[in-house]
């Protein structure tokens, strides 16, 4: 997750997540950076400190007083060292001020994801007897396997993130196309349709179900 209230800069590190196969939600103030880590499985969080509704410390201390272990990176313009202290001793992981190197952005990332995987990131999602690999973008059965296009990449992921839950349609839309897109739900609709063929086509033994008005839900099938 992403939780910065710059949209040009979050516009920015969210591309150059992507270019490096992460997938990413954005966030542009401290509530909302809240709401969605209550509600979804993020591996990391880059979290700015100057946020409208509430300020990234104030979110970062509500995480460690919830026992909430996710591994943040703080990234502000704030550089004094008093700052940075400050940041490290409410919890944060890492601490980087703008203006920043994307490979050391980059190398941050990877060294603290790797930190809660026992030295090396887990590059598949599985369920059942499928498997989507999060380097090659391939989801695969014993039966056999597909390349994913990118946006189809980013639903299956979602959905294998949280499987028996109903992911809305929304949140796709949001999540894949971004919040100030205006690309309608019904597109949103043609890519479910899509993806739920690979799963049959592979003869997985979970599916995709689509709820009408509502969104889908991958489940084991019965």
């Amino acid at each position: 997750m992403l939780a910065e209230d710059e949209r040009s800069l979050s516009r920015a590190v969210s591309a150059l997540l992507e270019k490096n196969n992460f997938s990413v939600d954005a966030v542009y103030d401290g509530e909302e950076a809240l709401a969605f880590l209550d509600s979804g499985n993020y591996d990391a969080l880059i979290l700015d400190i100057m946020m409208p509704k509430l300020d990234g410390l104030t979110v970062l201390q509500r995480l460690r007083q919830q026992g909430n272990p996710i591994p943040v990176l703080i990234l502000t313009a704030k550089s004094e060292v008093e700052d940075k202290v400050t940041g490290l001793d409410t919890g944060a992981n890492d601490y980087l001020t703008k203006p920043f190197s994307t490979a050391e952005l980059m190398a941050r990332i990877r060294a603290m994801t790797r930190s809660q995987t026992g030295g090396h990131m887990t590059s598949r999602l599985t369920l059942g007897n499928i498997t989507l690999d999060q380097t090659t973008f391939e989801l695969s059965s014993p039966h056999g396997s597909f390349r994913l296009a990118n946006k189809e990449y980013q639903m299956m992921e979602l959905l294998l993130r949280n499987p028996r839950q109903l992911i809305p349609t929304e949140r796709f839309l949001e999540r894949i196309w971004g919040y100030d897109s205006e690309v309608e739900l019904n597109v949103v609709w043609v890519y479910i349709s899509y993806l739920r063929k690979k799963p049959a086509a592979l003869q997985a033994d979970i599916q995709i179900k689509a709820t009408r008005n509502a969104g889908c839900t991958l489940e084991e099938q019965t």
